[in-house]
């Protein structure tokens, strides 16, 4: 679909409520929207759910929110103002979502892997009267990304991570949950045996966790 400002793939509620919940769904770094869409059909039945793509294009099909540089020393450098500006495009794109679809702006829930799990902790941060669920997988919190000073929230998050993942170090995920317990915020950290992807056991647990928060 290409009139709102990002593309993106859509899944109507099944069921209708009175309010329904919006869940968005957001890709890491080299995917795209029909990734995680494959989670669609697994997830609540009463609530919108939407797969947003990045809008950097990447070779091969992929796409990205911020790009990825590499030192001498293969250490990974994040652009943090591509960073910040993904946080606006995804603000952007929510609230062109809120007039189109009538959804419960209560009750908006952001589901992200990798790159889409950093830009959950940059945009509840940045944002956090918009937001009710986060659900991190395989991320981790970068300050860079925050375009204010960040306000505690209410928001629930559900954090989950590789033990042997190999792209994003489990030492940098575990500083989240730490974070949130400081600020006395309300969150889960599950750790799985698997890389940088989604356990099986970790699918049902954050799809058992939002279909409760939701």
């Amino acid at each position: 679909m290409d009139d709102l400002s990002l593309e993106y793939l859509v899944q109507e509620p099944i069921k209708k409520r009175k309010k329904t919940p919006l869940i968005l769904v957001v890709h890491g770094y080299g995917s795209n929207k029909e990734d995680l869409f494959s989670f669609a059909p697994e997830l609540p039945d009463y609530a919108l759910v939407i797969s947003v793509q990045a809008p950097i294009s990447l070779p091969f099909g992929g796409y990205a929110w911020y790009s990825i540089t590499f030192d001498a020393d293969q250490n990974k450098f994040s652009d943090p103002v591509e960073g910040k500006d993904a946080v606006q495009k995804l603000n952007f794109f929510l609230e062109e979502i809120k007039i189109k679809y009538e959804i419960d702006k209560n009750n908006i829930s952001l589901l992200g892997f990798s790159q889409g799990a950093i830009l959950g902790y940059a945009f509840s941060f940045t944002y956090p009267d918009k937001i009710r669920n986060v659900v991190a997988l395989s991320g981790y919190f970068n300050p860079d990304f925050l375009i204010n000073t960040p306000r505690t929230n209410k928001i629930n998050y559900f954090i989950s991570h590789g033990t042997s993942d190999q792209v994003i170090p489990i030492e940098w995920a575990k500083k989240a949950p730490k974070l949130l317990h400081s600020l006395k915020i309300n969150h889960t950290y599950k750790e799985y045996p698997v890389g940088h992807g989604i356990h099986p056991g970790n699918f049902y647990d954050f799809k058992d966790w939002i279909k409760n928060h939701t």
